[in-house]
């Protein structure tokens, strides 16, 4: 648990990193005004981005894609907001070195403190919003990578590694593509949203925002297409060579078909053409040979093989 603060010329910036019960008990002793349900969402975990429009604050709950590296997926990482008049309260778990390094920059360097707290806490919550949706982007870039990777070794690389790395990448974006998603609604809500909070020249900010987001969208889904394409062809590409197997297995069996005939007939306890002679072994593998040679013939003829 930490609670830091950090204070410029108009707005002080109040920073929850994984908040216990007993900062947001000092949180509501500071900020009487904050709802008792929006100070419990903030100790909750939210399943959907979310805005609560109350009279004297805004409480906005935003979600940011996070790589998990052991699981190789980007997961949503939950912030909350609660902007207030020169007031802004973030809480988050402190897992995503973008939003730390925000709060330290802030902290360390006194321009970077200006540039974000001389102004009014809505235009600082909007400075956090832009870099962290600017964030969403080196993902992205990522993402067209590891597809392009892909791309280049579908049809050479072995089959069920490229189904693997299909799968992974392929989750990846169906996650990248709900979080991206479920920002645009609170989004656009803020960028048309009659709040004295939020009117203070700030509409066409929140509008470039809304912009960069559908900007990530329409990425993602292009990317989504691309890997739903390759998914189909590597399928395409398996069945395939699973044919070929098939095929050349099924040459083998017909092949084998007559020759075992030939044999389990000689092989049986009565007199048959040729049985009694000295040399029968070499004329009946002479036989079974040309046989075998003229249905290859055969075979490659028709172009089965």
């Amino acid at each position: 648990m930490t609670y830091l603060k950090v204070t410029g010329e108009q707005t002080t910036w109040i920073n929850l990193i994984d908040p216990t019960p007993i900062d947001i008990e000092g949180l509501r002793r500071n900020l009487p005004f904050i709802h008792p349900l929006n100070l419990e969402d903030i100790l909750s975990v939210t399943e959907r981005p979310k805005i609560d429009i109350q009279p004297d604050y805004l409480y906005i709950t935003l979600h940011f894609p996070l790589w998990d590296a052991n699981n190789r997926v980007s997961r949503p990482y939950e912030l909350d907001f609660v902007v207030a008049r020169n007031v802004l309260v973030t809480a988050h778990d402190g897992r995503m070195p973008l939003m730390v390094n925000l709060f330290n920059g802030c902290r360390d360097e006194q321009d970077v403190r200006g540039m974000m707290l001389n102004g009014t806490s809505s235009h600082a919550f909007y400075y956090i919003v832009d870099k962290l949706v600017d964030g969403i982007f080196p993902m992205l870039r990522k993402v067209d990578s590891n597809l392009r990777a892909i791309e280049n070794n579908i049809f050479t690389s072995d089959g069920q590694l490229i189904i693997r790395d299909i799968a992974i990448l392929r989750r990846d974006i169906i996650s990248l593509r709900r979080i991206i998603r479920q920002q645009l609604p609170v989004a656009d809500e803020l960028s048309r949203m009659d709040s004295p909070l939020l009117r203070e020249g700030l509409e066409r900010y929140f509008d470039d925002i809304v912009d960069h987001l559908n900007r990530a969208r329409d990425i993602i889904d292009e990317d989504f297409e691309v890997i739903s394409s390759l998914a189909e062809t590597a399928d395409t590409l398996l069945s395939h060579r699973i044919n070929g197997v098939m095929r050349i297995l099924t040459v083998f069996s017909v092949i084998m078909l007559p020759l075992t005939f030939i044999s389990s007939v000689y092989g049986m306890n009565i007199i048959l053409p040729l049985a009694e002679h000295p040399n029968s072994f070499w004329f009946l593998a002479g036989f079974m040979l040309l046989l075998a040679m003229s249905m290859l013939w055969y075979f490659r003829r028709r172009k089965w093989l």
